[in-house]
């Protein structure tokens, strides 16, 4: 089992910058990507940024040079990475999610966290 703790999330301008940021505890040496999603309101869950243990980083075209996924970092037993967002836009809007998935014999499960808020408004 794998645990995901997002923050970061907030009010912001059209135009500024967040930093989010997800901590993933538990069974986390069988993790082998961390990524992010968002949800806006009537609309599907969409991939936003993935990070892969080993491998390039995936963006979604709609972020691709203001959006920074970090590497994944370690410490102890957790593993962290955050997303960058900078020169944000109205429709930047969306409840986000950290995601990650691990294999296990073979097995591929899925995680989510509960989600933070990014509101980009004037």
């Amino acid at each position: 089992q794998v645990q995901l703790v997002e923050s970061g999330g907030g009010l912001v301008q059209p135009g500024g910058s967040l930093r989010l940021s997800c901590a993933a505890s538990g069974s986390t040496f069988s993790i082998n990507a961390m990524g992010w999603y968002r949800q806006a309101p009537g609309k599907q869950r969409e991939a936003v940024a993935s990070m892969p243990s080993f491998g390039s980083t995936i963006y979604a075209d709609s972020v691709k040079g203001r959006f920074t996924i970090s590497p994944i970092s370690r410490d102890n037993a957790k593993k962290t990475v955050y997303l960058q967002m900078n020169s944000l836009k109205p429709e930047d809007t969306a409840v986000y999610y950290c995601h990650t998935q691990t294999v296990i014999f073979g097995v591929t499960h899925n995680y989510w966290g509960q989600g933070t808020q990014v509101t980009v408004s004037s």
